[in-house]
């Protein structure tokens, strides 16, 4: 079978191309080599998505895929390990096999950024976590410290207050980025503090992480800090190493250049969604942009 439409993500982004695909009638199929939402799935709470007041990240997801299985659109749990074209069609390799299509979204979105200190990969999944919400039960009475200052990093470490007995947040600056309503709650919870102007230079401990080695960003000053968990939020990477391999355009950063239709520079191939190039991160952009990029992506296979 060829399809017209291969997305590769189930995030809010690729979810939203497929319902305006599926609606157009075009034969659309999605491709996730993890677990549906993307980011999204990590969120502890979603408080600023127009029409709820209120949901937890996994939840939205889940909301948003029974609403593109019931349309039609296959999600196949499959891992994208190579792109491709074959005259007019696009080529998805994956383990279980080839799959072809008119046209491709790219909604891949982006991975968690590390913090690049020299024993992070040692205490992964002993203390040094990516995903609050899988791992904040662990933490219980326990202290811990976030690293980052913007809107996911404060809604990190408020949520891992319902755990934990102290909460650090690690800022290298002196003032958040966070929105100013996260920014209250967090001032105003007991059992969070921020460190101004810090840096996390070393992890430390014999099995599990036990403390970290903070360095003042203005007077390089070191000072020692006993933690039990780490909870890295300092942004993410573009997952954009296929796009490249059919010659599609990335900025520095390895952001997937596009237009305002969602169109890179290979016709037929559209992005979507945090690994593209567009500076807003949220939900309610990345939906929008996939309602663009499935609006789009009909339109040049003629739906």
């Amino acid at each position: 079978m060829i399809y017209d439409i291969i997305i590769i993500g189930a995030g809010p982004a690729g979810f939203a191309a497929a319902i305006y695909a599926a609606r157009r009638k075009a034969t659309t199929v999605i491709f996730e080599a993890e677990a549906i939402g993307g980011q999204i799935a990590k969120a502890h709470l979603v408080e600023n998505y127009p029409g709820i007041m209120s949901i937890s990240g996994p939840d939205l997801a889940k909301v948003m895929s029974k609403q593109v299985k019931a349309l039609g659109v296959e999600v196949k749990f499959e891992k994208v390990v190579d792109l491709d074209k074959d005259d007019d069609h696009f080529v998805a390799k994956t383990e279980k096999g080839d799959y072809r299509a008119r046209a491709i979204i790219f909604a891949t979105g982006a991975q968690p950024r590390k913090l690049g200190t020299p024993d992070e990969d040692k205490y992964f999944g002993r203390g040094v976590s990516y995903c609050a919400i899988c791992d904040a039960p662990f933490f219980k009475g326990k202290t811990v410290a976030v690293a980052g200052g913007g809107d996911s990093a404060v809604k990190t470490a408020l949520f891992l207050t319902e755990y934990a007995e102290k909460v650090y947040l690690i800022h290298r600056r002196d003032a958040l980025r966070a929105e100013p309503l996260t920014q209250e709650k967090l001032f105003a919870n007991k059992k969070a503090e921020v460190l101004w102007n810090k840096i996390i230079t070393a992890i430390r401990g014999e099995k599990m992480v036990e403390e970290i080695v903070l360095q003042d960003t203005k007077t390089t000053e070191k000072t020692n800090l006993k933690v039990s968990g780490v909870f890295v939020e300092i942004g993410g990477v573009p997952a954009g190493v296929l796009a490249g391999k059919l010659g599609v355009e990335v900025d520095e950063k390895g952001y997937v250049k596009v237009d305002k239709a969602q169109r890179t520079n290979v016709p037929g191939f559209f992005a979507a969604g945090d690994i593209t190039d567009f500076p807003l991160r949220q939900v309610a952009t990345a939906v929008g942009q996939g309602a663009t990029a499935a609006t789009s992506a009909c339109e040049f296979v003629g739906k």
